[in-house]
């Protein structure tokens, strides 16, 4: 078992300096950071070169969230060249050629977050066959490699790392223009502070990335109205601000002018809806209101409780039953997390809030 996942030496504080971040943020940012998943990859036993040691072929890995594909390859190829290859037949082996599906023969997409892959297929697995395992017992996602002829019409992007690189960068500046109709912020950057964004991810230094997204990223500051839902007990929900005083961050999540954020169904098409912080009273844009404007069905919105009367003075909304959840970074959101810091706190390092959308069943305990 190899792990990739090597914690930063340093402390917050040199990224509570940069954009004035609090505490809350990074600590949320760091976990994010530093989520791994477990991956089972087996080559394809069709294709394993002449005098192979069959016995050898599957590798695990626990490979960072926020890492991607390409960059585990490498790891991979020293541990098959090393230990099950055999060393004159692999000679003819080019690792740009490698490329991946699942157990379920899915091919699985070069430019996204392995986390992301991870979740959508935990849900879409969940949906076919088995109830949603709890988060304390995950299970590693199994992976055929294959080692020749990648279908680049369906992969639509090139296995290369910097296919990937190129990728992600697109990505980020996507991300910048959805937030703040334009991408000055990223166009802003030198070259080597965006080549050292991508070095941050494949070094896998929390530092490093952050000291230069910090300058992308919206602060998780509280929103310009203090009359906005109290949070709840739930771990992704947005910690309490009691000053009120100041003036709104123009840098905060709650000035963008949008949260880059996609929604992914099981087995199903990737949503891209404009997410604003606020609504239009002023109050923070909920997972909940978005999912009810965009997916009703899935999501209804919960009725008005109905009016006072003598026997019941204090009504109580009717109950809505619950026919879905929300995956985010691995983790189960509650309906009233405010997209914006969620944008701010949870997005992958290209920016962007991945929800994967999955459908309620028994949870395994």
């Amino acid at each position: 078992m190899s792990a990739r996942h090597h914690p930063s030496q340093t402390t917050a504080s040199r990224l509570d300096k940069d954009k004035g971040t609090d505490y809350n943020t990074t600590l949320f940012r760091r976990l994010t950071w530093e989520g791994t998943v477990p991956l089972e990859i087996r080559v394809d036993p069709k294709e394993l070169p002449a005098n192979s040691d069959r016995g050898l072929e599957c590798y695990y890995v626990q490979a960072p969230r926020v890492s991607y594909l390409p960059l585990i390859v490498p790891e991979i190829r020293r541990f098959l060249m090393d230990v099950v290859f055999d060393e004159v037949a692999a000679k003819g082996l080019n690792h740009e050629e490698w490329w991946f599906e699942s157990e379920e023969g899915t091919l699985l997409k070069w430019h996204w977050p392995i986390g992301l892959i991870y979740d959508n297929h935990t849900i879409s697995a969940s949906i076919r066959s088995q109830p949603i395992p709890s988060t304390s017992m995950a299970t590693p996602m199994r992976l055929i490699l294959h080692l020749a002829a990648p279908p680049n019409d369906k992969l639509f992007f090139s296995s290369t790392v910097d296919a990937c690189k190129q990728a992600f960068m697109n990505q980020l500046k996507e991300a910048d223009f959805i937030r703040w109709g334009n991408t000055r912020r990223m166009t802003a950057l030198r070259k080597a502070d965006q080549d050292g964004l991508w070095e941050g991810i494949k070094e896998h230094s929390f530092d490093d990335f952050w000291r230069v997204a910090a300058k992308l990223t919206p602060t998780a500051g509280a929103p310009a109205r203090s009359n906005s839902p109290p949070p709840t007990n739930s771990s992704l929900s947005r910690p309490m601000v009691t000053d009120t005083a100041n003036p709104p961050d123009r840098d905060g999540a709650y000035s963008m002018r949008n949260v880059p954020v996609r929604i992914y169904l099981p087995d199903g098409p990737v949503l891209q809806e404009l997410a604003p912080p606020l609504l239009e009273d002023g109050t923070p844009l909920t997972l909940s209101h978005f999912f009810a404007t965009h997916i009703p069905l899935l999501f209804p919105a919960k009725p008005p409780p109905p009016p006072p009367s003598r026997l019941n003075p204090n009504p109580q909304a009717p109950l809505v039953p619950e026919i879905a959840y929300a995956l985010i970074q691995g983790v189960v959101a509650p309906p009233d997390a405010e997209l914006a810091w969620l944008g701010a706190c949870l997005a992958g390092a290209d920016g962007w809030l991945n929800i994967c959308v999955g459908a309620k069943k028994t949870v395994i305990v």
